[in-house]
């Protein structure tokens, strides 16, 4: 496609499998065209059928779709004899020299091997969709006349892409590249406080093209991603819209949150040591247990930048009313593992007569975590968490001062 072909606005189709790889696909593409009529698909029937329906002016399908592949789907766009050719990456885990071979007659434009170059991607899709020297700005959609917080927030709640990022990604990675490439602990290192970060490369790990025991913890996450994929997705969070909230008042909320989550993170971790249970396990529950709140702020600031009205008075009742609404809607969609949301649970009640030592770890280090500097332990250490757990005043003593 040359520059003089270039449609005003440009339709396209992502067509891939893997969730978490189709949504940085997107964010990718809408980073270089944000206005562009884009389409999705994880199965290759319903990309031939849209093929069938729509005109397109780029694709980009996944060559392991299930149904029908993207090398078939590829075949079946060149069969049209299209002049000039309808542009179409290709994309595969395949590296081999057989399967370059096999694509290369059927001219896809590009054929990208997992894990992606982002850079390599992002100059592809600059030069099949803008012009030289071109860039494109979209602005924030307004709100709809008579829109009131309350039911912008409703909508929002099922569809909400998580919290605000509270590390800065793109220095966290370049500060985790060494000769030998990625460095996976040291990345872990500088991203495992991030809520967001944490809940993605999780779900990501448990997605439907991962198979095998559920993962829990950032650790597990990275390594069954492996460094490319692990990589690609968090440099991907950077490019979302509202990632970095801009409006002061939402900041302080979000830092109270953040300082809440780590809190509770690391007193849950101490004490799982001490008491020799699974303590990385128990510091993402901690790590994850304010994803909710983080994410309506970040929904609160769409609502800003669309022109809506916000003061401190609006941004406590908003969190006060659905928060926890906003978290067990992320958790659920994520498919984080069961046994993650069971303990994350525990931290705001503790259900039933049989507890989790686990469980009872993660109810007492929020407590913990919730006491001012000025709060004593006593009072804890005559709870019934503390009583089923064993821990008296001088083990909870150990844990503030670690």
């Amino acid at each position: 496609m040359s520059a003089v072909d270039l449609p005003a606005v440009p339709r396209v189709l992502i067509a891939e499998a893997d969730p978490w790889s189709r949504d940085l696909l997107k964010q990718v593409l809408l980073n270089v065209r944000c206005d562009a009529r884009l389409d999705m698909c994880g199965d290759g029937r319903q990309a031939a059928t849209l093929l069938r329906d729509k005109a397109y002016d780029l694709i980009v399908a996944d060559w392991e779709l299930p149904g029908i592949d993207g090398l078939s789907l590829l075949r079946n766009v060149r069969q049209q004899r299209r002049s000039p050719a309808l542009p179409f990456i290709l994309l595969s885990s395949r590296n081999d020299s057989a399967s370059v071979r096999e694509a290369l007659p059927l001219a896809p434009t590009a054929y990208l091997t997992k894990p992606l170059n982002m850079d390599g991607l992002t100059q592809r899709l600059q030069d099949l969709l803008l012009n030289e020297g071109e860039s494109v700005y979209c602005e924030v959609p307004r709100l709809a006349p008579g829109m009131t917080l309350s039911v912008f927030l409703e909508r929002r709640r099922d569809a909400c892409d998580g919290a605000p990022l509270w590390v800065d990604v793109k220095a966290a990675v370049q500060d985790s590249l060494g000769p030998e490439g990625l460095d996976l602990k040291c990345l872990e290192d500088r991203v495992c406080m991030d809520p967001q970060i944490t809940a993605v490369l999780i779900a990501a790990a448990n997605s439907a093209g991962h198979h095998g025991t559920p993962v829990q913890t950032l650790s597990a996450a990275l390594h069954k991603l492996q460094a490319g994929q692990s990589m690609n997705l968090i440099l991907g969070l950077a490019l979302k819209h509202n990632v970095v909230l801009g409006d002061p008042g939402l900041v302080a909320y979000a830092e109270r949150h953040w300082q809440l989550s780590q809190d509770t993170a690391d007193y849950a971790r101490r004490l799982a040591r001490m008491l020799e249970l699974d303590h990385e396990r128990c510091y993402s529950a901690g790590i994850l247990h304010r994803l909710g709140d983080l994410a309506l702020l970040r929904c609160l600031e769409d609502w800003r930048q669309g022109g809506g009205a916000l003061d401190d008075a609006a941004i406590g009742e908003s969190l006060h009313a659905l928060g926890a609404a906003y978290g067990s809607a992320l958790r659920t969609r994520w498919r984080l593992p069961l046994e993650l949301r069971q303990l994350i649970a525990a931290i705001y009640s503790l259900e039933g007569g049989v507890y989790s030592r686990e469980a009872l770890v993660m109810n007492l280090a929020a407590q913990m975590a919730r006491l001012t500097e000025h709060e004593g332990l006593e009072a804890l250490v005559r709870s019934k968490t503390a009583r089923l757990l064993k821990v008296g005043l001088s083990e909870l003593m150990r844990l503030r001062k670690a």
